[in-house]
């Protein structure tokens, strides 16, 4: 009643404050739900105050893009929406309709941006996905849509060969959580921003407003191999394996970091020479930041244009497939790094680097860049994480050897951990139950994604949580353009 104007609220409410009061309740009990649609087909029968039904239709929108009616109730919607085809909403609803038969309930309240977008008479939100080559595009994101789908819409706008180790990134606050394939966009979305915000209290009864950015990368590198997917390689692979490479935390040798460094400048500038002056202060933007030092600014300049020369005729795409072939064969490309304090190995450095990859869990040391061992996934038998620290048991639960890791980035960890177990059992013919409980517990973990005081802890013991197949449907004509960010996107490179 409050919210289509039938009983006029006495104090400014937030955008969703009141449809989070009529769906949340719908949304943990069942039988609610028939109860809700029967309440708003009851709002837009004879309804003859315009404003009133008006808004009655916006709930029947969102409603119909949240959760289906009961079997038993279902018919007389459908027959109610087609008794209203007049109405510019009923096809829309209908469409949604169907989307929640096959696609199952979402779990939480429409998003900030879902109301705002039929508050504003639209039914077709887009929304901002940023890349790491620093370009950016608007897709369409349905109340139906899923991870899982959102991903290869991109993949083929982008021309990719392959959404396969691609996944969706929400950066808010100072987190950057991967979204689980199985999730539908918006739910993934209004929960991590709602934990932010009971995170962070209001001050002087002022809820802080928070910012999200959405970033598509790789993640998985498993089958990367540079050269079999041009796309990929020039929009995602380089981009995110430079940053890595810079920070130092590959071991090369000093001709390839004198090749490497030509390559980079010629991807900044191509054939343009001119910049060569500039290379001494250019430095930290060509080679790992731990070897600058180790030859003088003049002595690199002359490296970098003795090498640039021998690349000479190469176009800004082949150096960067150049650059890939060459870190492609060291054994951490493609990896995850993570700078840690550990305290339970005393033949280890107290700080170490830990690389996650294909190939397992590498431990290396972070001056000399050396492999100090590698745990196969196989052999890790439980991980747990929390806000300050990450924990691994390789071998037997009871007698395997423990790693205890200080780190902020324990989420992480977790969250690469688990993707990668899941990985590896799909292609071994196993039931994917087991992955898809790592997949729940990982989506339950992401929850808070700092972790709670406990922490998390994944093990394949839990039962298995239902994955459902995302669905498609037509596209609408209304429009809502959507950037839930106010300032430009920062690197999301320490991620991956």
């Amino acid at each position: 009643m409050k919210y289509t104007g039938d009983y006029p609220s006495k104090r400014t409410r937030s955008v969703n404050e009141l449809t989070d009061q009529i769906f949340e309740g719908a949304l943990k009990a069942e039988p609610l739900k028939d109860e809700i649609y029967c309440q708003i087909i009851k709002q837009l029968t004879d309804n003859h105050v315009k404003y009133s039904e008006e808004k009655g239709w916006e709930l029947l929108w969102l409603c119909t893009g949240l959760f289906p009616p009961s079997n038993v109730l279902l018919p007389h919607i459908q027959r109610f929406l087609q008794s209203k085809k007049h109405h510019p909403l009923s096809g829309d609803c209908m469409q949604r309709l169907h989307k929640a038969l096959r696609n199952g309930s979402r779990k939480y309240p429409p998003h900030l941006v879902e109301v705002e977008a039929i508050q504003h008479k639209t039914t077709q939100i887009f929304h901002k996905v940023y890349f790491p080559d620093d370009t950016d595009e608007a897709f369409e994101v349905e109340s139906s849509t899923k991870a899982k789908e959102f991903c290869q819409n991109i993949s083929t706008r982008l021309l990719l060969k392959s959404p396969e180790g691609f996944s969706l990134f929400v950066k808010i606050s100072d987190k950057v959580i991967s979204v689980p394939e199985g999730d539908f966009f918006f739910d993934f979305v209004r929960h991590l921003t709602d934990w932010i915000k009971k995170s962070r209290p209001a001050k002087d009864g002022i809820v802080p407003s928070l910012t999200y950015q959405v970033f598509f990368m790789k993640k998985l590198w498993t089958n990367t191999v540079p050269g079999k997917d041009s796309f990929a390689d020039s929009i995602f692979h380089y981009y995110q394996e430079l940053p890595k490479y810079l920070r130092g935390y590959h071991k090369c040798s000093r001709e390839e970091v004198f090749q490497l460094a030509a390559l980079i400048y010629r991807v900044k500038f191509e054939d343009d020479k001119s910049h060569f002056p500039t290379i001494p202060k250019m430095l930290r933007e060509l080679v790992p930041q731990d070897l600058i030092r180790q030859m003088s600014p003049d002595d690199w300049k002359r490296s970098v244009v003795a090498y640039f020369n021998k690349q000479a005729g190469k176009s800004r795409e082949e150096a960067k497939l150049m650059f890939l072939k060459i870190i492609y064969k060291w054994p951490t490309f493609g990896s995850a790094f993570f700078e840690v304090k550990q305290t339970t190995e005393p033949n280890y450095p107290e700080i170490l680097l830990i690389a996650i990859n294909k190939h397992g869990v590498s431990l290396i040391d972070p001056k000399t860049k050396d492999i100090l061992t590698t745990h196969p996934f196989t052999k890790i038998s439980n991980w747990s994480s929390g806000n300050t620290y990450f924990h691994i048991t390789i071998g037997n639960l009871v007698r395997g050897s423990k790693l205890l890791c200080e780190t902020s980035l324990g989420y992480k960890m977790d969250d690469l951990e688990a993707t990668e177990l899941i990985r590896l059992l799909r292609p071994i013919g196993q039931h994917c139950s087991w992955g898809r409980t790592f997949a729940h517990q990982l989506w339950r973990m992401s929850r808070s994604p700092s972790a709670s005081s406990e922490g998390s802890k994944l093990t394949g013991e839990s039962s298995a949580a239902s994955s459902e197949d995302p669905g498609e449907g037509p596209s609408n004509y209304y429009h809502y353009n959507y950037n839930y960010a106010e300032d430009e996107p920062s690197s999301e490179d320490d991620y991956l």
